[in-house]
């Protein structure tokens, strides 16, 4: 267990660095109260087998190349020049593929950047619009496939806070490209902001997402062969729109514990505050709802790393309606070899009946330190 917070602890600047984030992620949502539950879904889902193994409690923990998406802040943990973080999952039986990349480094100005990119996507979808022709025959070879995807560009930005030791600060301007084949697209950009502290053992975190909120800029291309198909099926021809993300602000802590020279612990949580109505998690409102995860990462020497995490707790119900209570729970295995080389992997969704719908995620860190140039003999 974390037990208490010493919030009280923390200097005087840090709790108003705090207080900043929440305020400004909180409230930018005052002007956008329309908007619709779940934009840009795809960017809650998480990225790396550590973190999701932990139930993606790791926003105080973020301290690889993966911080360019969890905690931008956490770029100035990298102790390399250059770090690569890659990974590859799959979801709903292979259907939908998710990939993400990230390169970090650092220059000499102490100041720490990463590039990222994540996709989230399904391809070589058949499109039927032209399958029968103007003559009511029907023609295989008018069929085409297409790809649906929601992808993501971060440029990630961080540096230790000026006058105060142990904390630093990060910021993520985010480029959104989302298809559906060649007739519909949008274009979104966003910003992130995090910040990051450590006291004795603990680690405290603050991110606010999509803090300006994020605006997708839909356009459809259709063609009459497809105009007719919506036509006839009775739906609304979709036109040109403006989908807004609303801002959710997430609160982390983290504590180490050692248990000999051998044995570590790490206990985490976040608590996701969202901002776009009433929705199924554990502390539902209006607007505001608050959803927990909570993980733990058992050591050993530094090398072997055994995880689990519970989130996404939410009711629901079946055949004879009544009410359920469910979570989902994860667990993940990470290996260091060397300080060059990580290798994680994550199994989540672990005994959810009600879906039993598995993934499998693999990532790994790589490690490149330059190489200092010899200096000319005099």
């Amino acid at each position: 267990m974390l037990g208490p917070t010493p919030i009280f602890c923390l200097p005087m600047e840090l709790r108003r660095l705090l207080f900043t984030l929440a305020v400004v992620s909180l409230l930018a949502f005052g002007g956008h109260s329309q908007a619709p539950k779940y934009s840009n879904e795809f960017l809650s889902i998480g990225v790396g087998a550590r973190a999701l193994g932990l139930s993606n409690a790791f926003t105080a923990l973020a301290n690889d190349a993966t911080a360019g998406y969890w905690n931008p802040a956490g770029l100035t943990q990298i102790q390399s020049n250059l770090q690569l973080s890659l990974m590859h999952t799959q979801y709903f039986a292979g259907i939908a593929r998710y990939d993400y990349g990230s390169l970090a480094f650092r220059s000499a100005s102490n100041s720490h950047f990463a590039i990222s990119y994540i996709r989230f996507g399904i391809d070589d979808i058949p499109d039927t619009s032209e399958l029968i022709d103007a003559e009511g025959n029907i023609n295989y070879d008018r069929i085409r496939s297409f790809s649906a995807s929601d992808n993501a560009f971060l440029i990630s930005y961080a540096r230790p806070f000026p006058g105060i030791e142990n904390l630093s600060i990060g910021a993520n301007a985010k480029i959104i490209r989302r298809t559906a084949g060649s007739f519909a697209g949008a274009w979104g950009f966003g910003l992130d902001a995090g910040a990051q502290y450590k006291w004795n053992d603990w680690h405290f975190a603050a991110m606010a997402r999509d803090i300006t909120s994020t605006f997708n800029a839909w356009s459809y291309d259709f063609n009459d062969a497809m105009r007719e198909v919506f036509t006839l099926t009775g739906n609304e021809i979709p036109e040109s729109s403006l989908e807004i993300t609303l801002p959710r602000l997430i609160l982390g802590a983290a504590r180490q514990f050692r248990f000999g020279e051998d044995f570590g612990l790490l206990a985490t949580m976040d608590m996701v505050i969202t901002t776009d109505g009433r929705r199924n998690v554990l502390i539902k409102g209006d607007p505001f709802s608050i959803e927990p995860n909570l993980g733990l990462e058992l050591s050993f020497r530094d090398m072997i790393f055994f995880r689990t995490g519970m989130g996404n707790i939410q009711r629901y119900t079946r055949d004879n309606e009544k009410y359920r209570t469910g979570l989902q729970l994860n667990m993940g295995l990470g290996i260091a070899l060397g300080d060059r080389l990580s290798i994680d992997y994550a199994l989540t969704d672990v005994g959810d009946q009600s879906v039993a719908l598995y993934s499998n995620i693999f990532s790994l860190r790589f490690n490149i330190d330059r190489r200092e140039r010899p200096q000319p003999a005099e």
